[in-house]
């Protein structure tokens, strides 16, 4: 994250592209966000150390049998700069090095306790300014923030994203997927605003007319934050209909649709339905082969447009 030294004339970026507008407004955000944790500065909280330096204490403060390739590795700093810090940190009596008892070739770094006096309130007085910071905040506008900071990890590093959770709706979260949705489906397929009209036809007719007993709504949760969603809804006495299924599109390939598609399954045949039924679209590849694979098999299919582009809107059926 560097600081750019120009930021761009509001003419040149409202005339951009929009790939390069969202670029701009990276680097817009990259600016503010080192002034804001002070970066510019040349000691990391008025300290006689980097940033760089204060992250290294920070991580061998926190794990142990680290190596100079593991650090150099993980924090993306290259060898010959990584080993140069580490001889300061070294000359500062901040690290030692430590033979490796299992490899004679290998040694490791670990804090002495000269970096824990010196990390120790370089900590409390970043814990300070960031409580600080958030202190004129509601509780709500924290949560915002929190969210928004795990959405740019989650989005920028989807490897790196915690662990899922599925569990039932809670207020806000069937709109939030019918924004979701009708977004996606823009953006992916062209639909326009009938799409939108239909699956918030279907949202609040599942809210209005929802019955645990025989309905379930599954959200797909990775921290605290939705990335994928079905609902299965009751049709008569002995089919049910499996609805809205999405997962955000970063989050795909992880097996998040699979999970949600077993979970309805397992949902229908638990409650005694012996058909579970869902209509989708022949664009849907992803959806179509999840079903497919969980055992669905395609009963009928008609073209239509009636979400503007030619479509084939297709019935599948499962057994149960």
């Amino acid at each position: 994250m560097l600081p750019d030294v120009e930021p761009p004339t509001p003419i040149a970026a409202a005339t951009m592209p929009p790939r390069d507008r969202s670029v701009e407004r990276v680097r817009v955000f990259n600016r503010f966000y080192t002034r804001r944790l002070d970066l510019l500065d040349r000691g990391f909280l008025a300290s006689p150390y980097t940033l760089g330096e204060v992250r290294i204490l920070w991580e061998l403060a926190h794990r142990e049998g680290v190596s100079a390739a593991d650090l150099s590795r993980e924090l993306g700093i290259d060898p010959g700069q990584m080993s140069r810090t580490l001889g300061r940190l070294v000359g500062a009596g901040l690290i030692a090095r430590v033979a490796d008892a299992g490899d004679a070739r290998r040694s490791t770094i670990a804090l002495t306790a000269h970096g824990r006096e010196v990390l120790a309130p370089l900590e409390a007085e970043q814990r300070r300014r960031v409580a600080a910071g958030l202190r004129g905040l509601t509780p709500e506008a924290v949560g915002r923030l929190v969210a928004a900071m795990a959405d740019v990890e989650r989005l920028l590093e989807p490897e790196r994203a915690g662990d899922l959770m599925i569990r039932p709706h809670r207020p806000g979260d069937v709109a939030f997927v019918v924004a979701r949705q009708a977004r996606l489906y823009v953006d992916d397929f062209s639909f326009d605003e009938r799409f939108e009209e239909l699956i918030s036809r279907v949202a609040a007719d599942f809210l209005r007319d929802f019955d645990p007993r025989r309905e379930a709504s599954f959200i797909a949760e990775v921290d605290e934050r939705i990335v994928g969603a079905v609902f299965v809804t009751r049709k008569d006495d002995e089919v049910a209909k499996l609805r809205l299924l999405h997962v955000e599109s970063e989050m795909r390939g992880r097996g998040i649709g699979t999970r949600l598609v077993d979970a309805c399954v397992r949902f229908a045949r638990e409650r005694g339905y012996r058909t579970l039924t869902l209509w989708t679209n022949d664009v849907l590849v992803e959806a179509r082969r999840l079903y497919e694979r969980a055992g669905f098999r395609l009963v009928a299919s008609e073209p239509h447009r009636m979400f503007g582009p030619p479509l084939v809107g297709e019935t599948w059926d499962l057994t149960l």
